[in-house]
């Protein structure tokens, strides 16, 4: 009986990043947070940086025929927030 609520305990504890830079309960890394939306002008597809029409541009993600599909934007932090062509925040690359 013993087993099973250790084994109980364990699978309803819920797992967390070793790296508290990687969480996605950091501030850092939440959708919500200002610097993190297409709310700010840095991470906004209208802003010529993230635009695919600018040649070259080496923030746009593209697919393997080339077509672009998104870009990444720089954090202040080091990290790297990603966004789909219409600005809907994909995902982040944590600090290091």
């Amino acid at each position: 009986m013993k087993k099973f609520i250790a084994l109980l305990v364990l699978i309803s504890t819920p797992v967390i990043a070793e790296d508290w830079n990687s969480n996605p309960n950091n501030w850092n890394n939440n959708p919500s947070k200002f610097k993190n939306t297409p709310n700010n002008w840095d991470n906004n597809p209208s802003n010529w940086k993230n635009s695919p029409n600018n040649f070259a541009n080496p923030r746009i993600i593209r697919d393997n025929s080339g077509n672009p599909s998104g870009y990444a934007v720089p954090k202040e932090d080091g990290g790297i927030n990603f966004f789909d062509q219409d600005g809907s925040r994909k995902g982040y690359l944590p600090a290091r």
